[in-house]
């Protein structure tokens, strides 16, 4: 019997034991479980704490300067440094901030033919520098070298267009040589000025385009640039731009040289240019107008556009003079869509003239607008 009651007295123990380990680990869990949180925050917050001792909080001020340099970096373009936008004002309205910040930004937009439009009629051409091109490259042989003589012809269509630019520029429009704008229902005229030698009228016919608020492109040879440092670096502040027109003019035109020849008399006064005044020209005026295929395929190669024209007039006979009043009422009756006037800088009537043609091709809805 003493046995059996040890053996029972034994098993309550057991029992008991088992019953408090039962209630007791829960608990212990539980304990343990919060002391492990709230060691995980206090070291959470010591981590913090030291973090903001190591680095000062940051200020309105300081956050507006990191924008400031964030937008100097995003804004700057190494290989064509066009104009730097304005940073925003330090003011405490935001909206205002915003519409800066808007106006940043499409000034830094890819300049394309839609930005021209202006209601004023005039407009400044995107980059002081110039305009660099990238131009898809053409293989050059077997195409035609029959020389070819540049007119713009009598025969017109309905606008009033010279019928021949509609067909070169549809044959010859794939080499990047324009002879017309295209665009019927846009009464814009693109005004040209050939440059081969100054002969006094250069200042006037500025002086004329400024006051009208009229950009022009201006073709110059090598030789006009050097003589005349003065006016090109005029044209370029005032905002017109400025093509090229070889060095030396050659009177048999482009196409009698060979390929390396004619490379030699575009990118020579290229790199004048560019050295003097920090321009980059990307537009081409054959000398008298005298082109052919491979050669206009050649310009395109070296990155540049060949700009003919859709009017021109007998005016660069400075001992022969047309009559103004007739030179006037001609140059209007030309008036067309698209069109792309070449005047001569050495030409008094068309320094005497060129105020009230501007006003008369206003008159009819006309707008004068820069090339590019």
């Amino acid at each position: 019997m003493d046995k059996k009651r040890r053996r029972r007295r034994r098993r309550r123990r057991q029992d008991r034991y088992i019953r408090t380990l039962i209630c007791i680990l829960p608990l212990l869990l539980i304990i343990l479980t919060a002391t492990g949180i709230t060691a995980a925050v206090r070291k959470s917050a010591k981590e913090k704490a030291d973090k903001q001792k190591q680095d000062p909080p940051i200020s309105a001020s300081d956050t507006k300067n990191q924008e400031e340099e964030t937008d100097d970096i995003t804004t700057k373009d190494p290989d064509t440094e066009k104009t730097e936008p304005e940073l925003p004002k330090e003011d405490g309205n935001e909206d205002e901030n915003n519409d800066e910040k808007d106006d940043t930004t499409e000034e830094e937009k890819p300049f394309t033919l839609a930005d021209l439009d202006n209601p004023e009629g005039f407009d400044v051409r995107p980059t002081e520098n110039g305009i660099v091109l990238q131009n898809q490259q053409i293989d050059l042989n077997g195409l035609d070298t029959t020389c070819l003589d540049w007119g713009q012809g009598g025969d017109l269509d309905e606008w009033n267009r010279p019928a021949g630019c509609m067909q070169y520029q549809e044959k010859y429009g794939k080499y990047n040589a324009h002879f017309i704008v295209d665009e019927p229902e846009k009464k814009v005229i693109y005004l040209t000025i050939d440059e081969g030698y100054e002969y006094g009228c250069s200042s006037r016919i500025l002086d004329t385009l400024k006051e009208k608020n009229v950009h022009a492109v201006f073709f110059i040879t090598k030789p006009y640039a050097e003589q005349n440092p003065d006016l090109v670096q005029r044209m370029i502040d005032e905002g017109h731009e400025v093509g090229n027109h070889s060095v030396t003019h050659p009177a048999a035109g482009l196409p009698s040289q060979d390929i390396e020849t004619q490379t030699n008399e575009v990118m020579e006064n290229h790199r004048y240019i560019k050295e003097q005044f920090g321009y980059d020209m990307h537009l081409f005026r054959y000398p008298a107008g005298k082109f052919n295929e491979q050669s206009v395929a050649l310009l395109n190669n070296l990155n540049y556009k060949s700009l003919f024209w859709s009017f021109a007039y007998l005016d660069y006979d400075v001992e022969n003079q047309p009559d103004p009043a007739e030179s006037l009422q001609k140059i209007v009756s030309k008036l067309h869509p698209g069109a792309l006037y070449l005047l001569h800088g050495e030409s008094e009537t068309n320094t005497q003239i060129l105020g009230d043609f501007i006003d008369q091709a206003r008159a009819q809805g006309y707008e004068f607008k820069v090339y590019q």
